[in-house]
């Protein structure tokens, strides 16, 4: 007995270790959103954007220097900030094993549908000279590109529209400052629908694009991620934080910017629900939820706007406050 819980501790230990370690290191992990590469983007995106609102004597923030208009003290060290930074190594954990238990993949819909079709698969599928190798490989990187991205737009679009998800989803809305860490600010329940709907999406295409077209061929990578996803990777990190990048009037119709991001976390009652898409506006602009941000800067708080938001300041609260919505008289009292 004493043996087995000496092995859980060790294992306990271990665990803790290697993946808060693997948070912490996320700067040198190539696959990590986090990999240096995108936080010196964000940074030399950041640096110009400032350059040029000074260039034009606009007033972005402290009218000063590039570390008052986008490090300043009152962003990285606002109580909100502060939970980010807690919440993101806790997070690491938790998401580390229920990952390892619960996740939901591209490759596990696909080995549904391949055990509840088999016939299908037999039937229907085409050699893999069908299309030419490399057009048929920038077929698929497209394809999938657009599957997991309405994926993202109706996954984030459930959170908004489902009561008992909405309050999940508050967690990441609580956010009173954005910093790139402000990404992680998610709830596990949250964190699941955003990357089990997708699945379902990009298992079925992936399924289906073996099954019916070519399945000698998969889609472009970089870097360890999707070779769009890697691309855009280069500017997300301004969607949380307080830089105003928008692609202007005409290319804001199609793609999301960190402007119509940034809009989207506004605690203007105008502003709620609107630009709930992962790359391209398309889906928002068919739903009703798009929202155009300007050029230039706008400013507004950030947050919920129902007055709740200095409530969100411990860990507690960001992982309990949700579970009121079915057991409100235990959890209060």
């Amino acid at each position: 007995m004493e043996l087995i819980s000496s092995n859980l501790i060790d294992q306990g230990v271990y665990f803790v270790v290697l993946h808060a370690g693997k948070a912490l290191a996320a700067p040198l992990i190539m696959q990590s959103e986090l990999y240096w590469v995108y936080l010196f983007s964000g940074f030399a995106i950041a640096w110009l954007v400032w350059k040029m609102y000074l260039v034009r004597q606009a007033t972005y923030s402290a009218s000063g220097s590039f570390r008052q208009s986008f490090f300043s003290r009152d962003i990285w060290w606002h109580p909100s900030a502060r939970v980010d930074y807690k919440f993101y190594l806790l997070n690491a954990l938790l998401m580390a094993w229920i990952s390892s238990h619960f996740w939901v993949t591209e490759q596990t819909v696909v080995s549904w549908l391949q055990a509840v079709l088999p016939a299908v698969n037999t039937t229907l599928a085409l050699e893999a000279t069908a299309a030419p190798h490399l057009v048929s490989r920038l077929v698929l990187t497209l394809l999938f590109f657009v599957a997991y991205d309405l994926g993202r737009f109706v996954a984030h679009s459930l959170l908004h529209d489902i009561a008992w998800l909405w309050e999940f989803h508050k967690v990441h809305h609580s956010a009173q400052v954005l910093t790139p860490l402000t990404a992680f600010r998610v709830h596990p329940v949250d964190l699941a629908v955003m990357a089990w709907v997708p699945a379902l999406f990009t298992g079925a295409l992936s399924w289906a694009y073996a099954r019916w077209i070519d399945p000698s061929v998969t889609f472009f990578t970089f870097m360890g991620f999707h070779a769009l996803v890697w691309l855009f990777n280069l500017v997300d990190h301004l969607r949380h934080w307080h830089v105003w990048v928008s692609y202007g009037p005409a290319l804001n119709r199609w793609l999301i910017s960190p402007a119509h991001h940034q809009l989207h976390h506004s605690a203007n009652p105008e502003h709620w629900g609107c630009n709930r898409g992962y790359e391209l506006a398309i889906w928002d602009r068919l739903y009703g939820t798009f929202m155009q941000p300007s050029v230039t800067p706008m400013v507004f708080a950030k947050g919920l706007g129902d007055g709740t938001d200095g409530q969100w300041h411990t860990l507690g609260a960001l992982f309990l406050r949700p579970f009121n919505y079915f057991w409100p008289q235990r959890l209060r009292s």
